[in-house]
């Protein structure tokens, strides 16, 4: 198991390497968040993560948010579910998160109006593109998006905030720059056409074996797990 020690050097160290890809990528380090993804580990270990000066945390699996959020009392915390949210799970989840990554499909996007109507929230979201057109992943294609924006913009409870996508499990270096490239592409095309009804300022693409690229190309937040529990 990694101890406190050991998560707050590996956070020290990835931190450094996302303001080094930021200034790579001609931009502030501030303008990238991370998120540190603890879907692996326990509450104990999480805490740890926090106490080390991580505040957005990313959540897999709507149970563990949960869980973990019950038993992390920290004001300052930001929760993110990366993962995604089946319907059922709508009504407890979203007082806790701060973002969800993972609007993927319109029946989501219906069942969180309704909900977030019922107990007066508002949802920041982005929408999920399934960039690499991989049969296993969820999240719209490219040819999709707007059409799926249009939808969801009608939602008065779901605040779009940006898109998300992970690159594709098989592809190499020059591939998963090229989709990474082309989300950047496709949220400024986006703005650029729906920019007086939303601002599309978010772009979550990027994980522990590509953050650094995600970055380059254009992230506004990568999320990183594995790199963080490193023994």
């Amino acid at each position: 198991m990694v101890d406190a020690r050991k998560i707050k050097e590996n956070l020290e160290r990835v931190n450094a390497r996302v303001a080094e890809a930021a200034e790579r990528g001609g931009r502030l380090p501030d303008q990238v968040r991370l998120v540190a993804v603890c879907k692996y580990v326990d509450a104990e270990i999480t805490k740890s993560v926090v106490n080390s000066g991580a505040l957005d945390i990313g959540e897999n699996r709507p149970q563990q948010l949960w869980q973990k959020a019950e038993q992390i009392k920290v004001p300052s915390v930001n929760w993110h579910l990366i993962g995604q949210l089946q319907t059922n799970k709508v009504k407890r989840t979203l007082p806790l998160i701060t973002l969800l990554h993972s609007l993927d499909r319109l029946k989501l996007a219906r069942v969180i109006e309704q909900q977030a109507s019922q107990i007066g929230v508002q949802v920041d979201a982005l929408v999920q593109v399934n960039v690499s057109r991989d049969e296993s992943k969820s999240g719209f294609q490219c040819s999709e998006v707007e059409y799926a924006l249009e939808q969801i913009m009608e939602c008065q409870h779901i605040n779009v905030k940006g898109l998300m996508a992970m690159a594709g499990l098989d592809s190499d270096v020059p591939t998963t720059r090229r989709e990474f490239e082309s989300m950047r592409r496709l949220q400024d095309r986006l703005q650029a056409k729906y920019g007086d009804q939303i601002t599309l300022s978010e772009l979550s693409m990027g994980m522990s074996r590509d953050y650094e690229m995600a970055i380059e190309e254009g992230a506004t937040i990568v999320r990183v797990g594995s790199e963080i529990f490193r023994e």
